[in-house]
C-alpha cells in the first residue's frame, strides 16, 4: 500500500517511509493513497477476534507481507501488548442504561497512546536492526504521549528521544514519568509556552527536509500514521463488543464518543467508518473547543489563548489530525486540502467552505462540547460492571466520554 500527503507535494511512499516520517515535506500528514473497503463477511469473521487480533488484521492490511511478513507481524504485535496489564488488554466495562466504558488503560504508563505507541516502536525496532540504521524521535506532548513514547523506546540502542515538555501544563505524575527516566537515549527538555507553541519549532524542523534526513528525525506524535493505524483497532473492538447482532440488514449502528485532544482517535475513528465500520461517532471536547466548532460551525479558527482544564492532555488548540478529516471530507482532493491548511498557518484564522461542511453533514458523526469537569474525578457507576464492580471512577478525560455519552 502507497502513501500520500494530504497536501500533494510530497513523494507518495510505502508503510516504513511514512512510519519514519515526520510531517511529509510539503507539511501535510500521510495518508493511503486508496481506502481499502470492508464487506459483511469480513466484518463478521472479525467479530469474533481480540483486540490483538484486530490490531494483527489491521496492520496486515494497511502494511503489506512484503513489508512485514504476517508471521513477523504477529510476532511484533504480541510482544507490544506483552507488558499490558490486563490478559484481554483492552477490556469493555459495561456500565448502566446501555452505556460502556472500554478500558485504554492497562498499559504501563496508564494512558490509552500506550496502546499505539507499543506497535509503533515494535515497527521501529524491526526496520531499524534490519538496515542497522539509527533514528531520533523528536515528541512534542501536552502529558500522556510524551511518557508513552518514551516508555515504548529507553532502553533501545538504535532509537534516541527527544521529548519537548510545557512547563506547569502537564499533570505531576505525567511530568514525573518523563523527567525520572535515567536512560542514555531518553533527553527529556521543559520548553515556555503550551503545547500547541512548542508544535511549531517541531513542524519547522521536519519541513527543513535536509536537515531531517541528515540527522533521521521522525516523530511518535500522532502525525505518524503508525499511531492512527493501531487506534483504528478502538473502534472496530467496541463495536464487535457493543453490536447486539450482526445479522440484520443494513448492520446495527453503534455510538462511541472519543475525547480528543488533537484529534487522533477521531481521524482514526473516521477512516474506520470509511472503510466499512458502522458507528456513529460523538467527539467529546473541553473548554479549547476548535472541534468542536469546526464541526458545528465550520469555524477552524484559534481562540485567544490555550485555557487550562484538569484534563490537561486534551488542552489544544491546533489539532493537527483535522487536516486528515479534512482531506477524507474533500474526496481526497490535496488542493484544496493544501489550500486551507496554507490559510489556517498563515492566518490562524479559517471557515470551511460550505460545499465541504454540508458534507460533513451528510456523515454519521456528530460533535458534542463539553466543559471542564469541577473535580479531579468523576464517578461513572453505579451499574453492572461485574463482581465487586459496582462503579467506576474515571479520570477528566475519560469524564469528558462519560458526559459526552
Amino acid at each position: 500500500m502507497w502513501y500520500v500527503s494530504t497536501r500533494g507535494m510530497a513523494p507518495r511512499v510505502d508503510f516504513e517511509g511514512a512510519l519514519f516520517s515526520g510531517y511529509a515535506s510539503d507539511g501535510g500528514l500521510f495518508m493511503p493513497e486508496e481506502l481499502p473497503q470492508l464487506d459483511r463477511e469480513t466484518l463478521c469473521q472479525w467479530s469474533t477476534l481480540s483486540y490483538p487480533g484486530l490490531v494483527k488484521e489491521l496492520c496486515a492490511l494497511f502494511i503489506g507481507s512484503e513489508l512485514i511478513p504476517k508471521d513477523d507481524l504477529n510476532d511484533l504485535i504480541d510482544r507490544a501488548f506483552s507488558r499490558f496489564h490486563h490478559r484481554e488488554v483492552v477490556h469493555l466495562s459495561r456500565l448502566r442504561n446501555g452505556l460502556n466504558v472500554l478500558e485504554l488503560w492497562h498499559g504501563v504508563t496508564y494512558a490509552f497512546k500506550d496502546l499505539s505507541l507499543s506497535c509503533t516502536a515494535q515497527f521501529l525496532q524491526y526496520f531499524l536492526e534490519k538496515k542497522e540504521k539509527h533514528v531520533t524521535v523528536v515528541v512534542g506532548t501536552s502529558g500522556d504521549t510524551g511518557s508513552a513514547a518514551i516508555e515504548s523506546v529507553q532502553g533501545a540502542k538504535n532509537v534516541d528521544i527527544i521529548v519537548l515538555l510545557p512547563k506547569g501544563h502537564c499533570t505531576k505524575i505525567q511530568e514525573l514519568q518523563m523527567t525520572t527516566v535515567l536512560k542514555e537515549n531518553v533527553h527529556v527538555f521543559g520548553v515556555e509556552g503550551n503545547s500547541d507553541e512548542l508544535d511549531e519549532p517541531i513542524k519547522a524542523v521536519f519541513a527543513d527536509t535536509v536537515f531531517a534526513k541528515k540527522h533521521n528525525l521522525m516523530s511518535l506524535n500522532s502525525i505518524n500514521w503508525s499511531r492512527i493505524l493501531v487506534q483504528m483497532a478502538h473502534h472496530f473492538f467496541a463495536y464487535f463488543q457493543c453490536a447486539p447482532s450482526l445479522d440484520t440488514h443494513p448492520l446495527p449502528l453503534v455510538e462511541v464518543v472519543v475525547p480528543t485532544g488533537a484529534a487522533g482517535n477521531l481521524a482514526a475513528g473516521y477512516i474506520a467508518q470509511k472503510i466499512g465500520l458502522p458507528i456513529r461517532l460523538v467527539v467529546a471536547v473541553n473548554r479549547n473547543d476548535i472541534v468542536h466548532r469546526t464541526v458545528q460551525q465550520g469555524d477552524f479558527s484559534l481562540s485567544e489563548a490555550v485555557k487550562s482544564t484538569l484534563a490537561s492532555a486534551m488542552d489544544i488548540q491546533v489539532p493537527y489530525n483535522m487536516e486528515r478529516v479534512f482531506w477524507l471530507l474533500s474526496g481526497s482532493d490535496s488542493q484544496v486540502t493544501r489550500a486551507l491548511m496554507e490559510q489556517f498557518e498563515r492566518t490562524q484564522s479559517l471557515n470551511l467552505p460550505k460545499e465541504l461542511h454540508s458534507k460533513r453533514e451528510r456523515q454519521e458523526w456528530e460533535q458534542m462540547a463539553v466543559m471542564e469537569c469541577d473535580g479531579c474525578c468523576v464517578e461513572l457507576g453505579p451499574g453492572n460492571c461485574g463482581p465487586r464492580r459496582g462503579s467506576m471512577t474515571g479520570i477528566p478525560r475519560t469524564a469528558m466520554g462519560r458526559v459526552g455519552g
